[in-house]
């Protein structure tokens, strides 16, 4: 989900008006960079039983959640007027969505070690 919305705003420069600021979108990007290698390092970990599978879950679950949190942040704190143009969609839908898929896993891993 996480790369379907960086593919919007990257394939339509002009769907965000003025641009980002660099300070916010930098980071932002990096953090989705990082959390979507990490998730699908530990798809194919979990996929394949390999060792250490649930710990990189865990570090994906907490990576993802600080970069949402720190990315929803920034990005509010850094377009005070609030227009987000075409790309209003990304805060009020898919980061809440990622929130819930991020709080789904960490149940499911803590279920898991509770059995």
């Amino acid at each position: 989900m996480a790369s379907a919305t960086w593919g919007c705003r990257s394939a339509c420069p002009a769907s965000r008006r003025p641009p980002l600021d660099p300070a916010f979108a930098v980071p932002a990007a990096y953090g989705d960079l990082a959390a979507a290698i990490l998730a699908l390092a530990a798809a194919l970990a979990l996929r394949y039983r390999w060792p250490g599978g649930i710990a990189l879950t865990w570090i994906f679950s907490v990576v993802g959640i600080a970069n949402l949190l720190n990315a929803l942040y920034q990005g509010l704190r850094r377009t005070p007027d609030g227009h987000l143009g075409a790309t209003y969609f990304i805060p009020a839908v898919i980061v809440p969505a990622l929130l819930v898929t991020h709080a789904i896993v960490v149940a499911l891993l803590l279920k898991r070690k509770a059995e």
